[in-house]
């Protein structure tokens, strides 16, 4: 499988954005949620064009992406999603050995995760290890997303 990883310009947003929430339904979230999340889920153009972003390209098909955000905390993967059809071909742990090449190439010393809890034992397996949580609510239940990190 040829993998291309490629900058993601401000006219791929919808593909992104389509990306996000083909694999976020993928892990059976209630409908609620996912509309509740559809403005997160969002990629804009605008996003892109302020954000690094970088997808992986098979046989001329968009199949994942992850992007940055940098905060008054440091550099953080904002996001990292593949289409389930992908998933279990090696091409997440492509697109994050990208990214850790590029965060090193920034200087920073650490990456940054706020992980799904379903993506977890992904990032764990990548050398990441949880630091803390950030803890919130969604349609009335608790929700916990491990926060991780990633020495550089």
């Amino acid at each position: 499988m040829n993998i291309v990883i490629s900058l993601a310009r401000p006219e791929h947003a919808e593909q992104l954005t389509e990306i996000t929430i083909t694999a976020k339904r993928h892990w059976k979230y209630p409908e609620r949620w996912m509309e509740l999340w559809l403005p997160l889920l969002t990629i804009t153009p605008e996003y892109i064009a302020e954000h690094e972003t970088w997808m992986a390209v098979i046989e001329q098909e968009t199949a994942a992406y992850y992007s940055f955000a940098q905060n008054d905390e440091g550099l953080w993967l904002d996001n990292l999603f593949v289409l389930p059809s992908f998933m279990g071909h090696g091409i997440g742990e492509s697109l994050f050995s990208h990214a850790l090449e590029r965060a090193r190439g920034s200087g920073a010393l650490l990456l940054k995760i706020e992980s799904d809890p379903n993506a977890q034992s992904f990032y764990e397996k990548m050398g990441a290890r949880k630091v803390g949580e950030h803890r919130g609510e969604v349609d009335g239940q608790p929700r916990i997303l491990p926060v991780m990190e990633i020495n550089l």
